[in-house]
């Protein structure tokens, strides 16, 4: 079964350093229909202007990942790291029993497009812990990359949930077929361009949710950026 959710149905809010579209309630979008998937819990569409950014404020018990589209953001937290999180590159962060950061758009001229991801962990407490890894556009092209896992399997940044997140870019001819497990949900997120799920026209910023099938399959790309989520589903 696939269910699309357009990019138009989402949650906004524009606060004029900040322009976000929320796909699961989020800060004062909140719809009883939309609050998670299995452990997936936010996905923000995130567009940040010239040296602004989130001031240090604090997270636990959640797992957060930040995928960077266009730009840069400058990271800082309570635990030592300061990084600066660019395109192709994946940033994880375990909340753990607690943790405070900041996040910055570094440049002086040019606008920052982000998605934050929220992943309820399978355990809570425990140590924070940050992870930063990059992905070249050629391991992406025309197929899923792995990027999040519980296990770090195939270079992946470690996560505390059974859960995998794949990227990948796809044109023209280029196709890729994710087999799911029995049982496993799947979440496929446009990130820009246009592409087809399982037969089923998207564009950026859409997504559908898979539930109570075997395969997913990605094709029929226009310039097309692609994240999917082999989830659990949550108890």
């Amino acid at each position: 079964m696939l269910t699309v959710r357009k990019s138009e149905e989402r949650g906004y809010a524009n606060h004029g350093w900040l322009e976000s579209r929320f796909s699961f309630s989020f800060a004062e979008y909140q719809d009883p229909n939309h609050v998670h998937f299995g452990p997936l819990r936010v996905i923000n569409d995130d567009y940040i202007e010239a040296g602004k950014g989130f001031g240090t404020h604090g997270h636990r018990d959640m797992e957060i990942v930040t995928y960077v589209l266009e730009g840069a953001i400058a990271h800082k937290d309570s635990i030592g790291n300061g990084e600066t999180i660019r395109p192709g590159e994946v940033q994880r962060m375990s909340a753990g029993r607690g943790i405070m950061h900041s996040e910055f758009n570094p440049s002086a001229t040019e606008r920052t497009h982000l998605l934050q991801i929220w992943i309820i962990p399978n355990r809570t407490g425990g140590s924070a812990s940050y992870e930063q890894k990059f992905y070249a556009d050629e391991d992406k092209r025309g197929r899923l990359r792995q990027v999040a896992s519980p296990d770090g399997a195939q270079g992946s940044v470690t996560i505390q949930q059974d859960a995998r997140m794949y990227a990948g870019l796809f044109d023209g001819d280029e196709s890729a077929t994710h087999t799911l497990a029995r049982g496993r949900l799947a979440y496929v997120h446009v990130a820009r361009g246009s592409v087809r799920v399982n037969g089923v026209e998207l564009g950026a910023g859409d997504a559908v949710k898979i539930e109570n099938e075997t395969n997913v399959r990605i094709d029929g790309g226009d310039n097309a950026e692609v994240l999917l989520f082999d989830l659990p589903p949550l108890q």
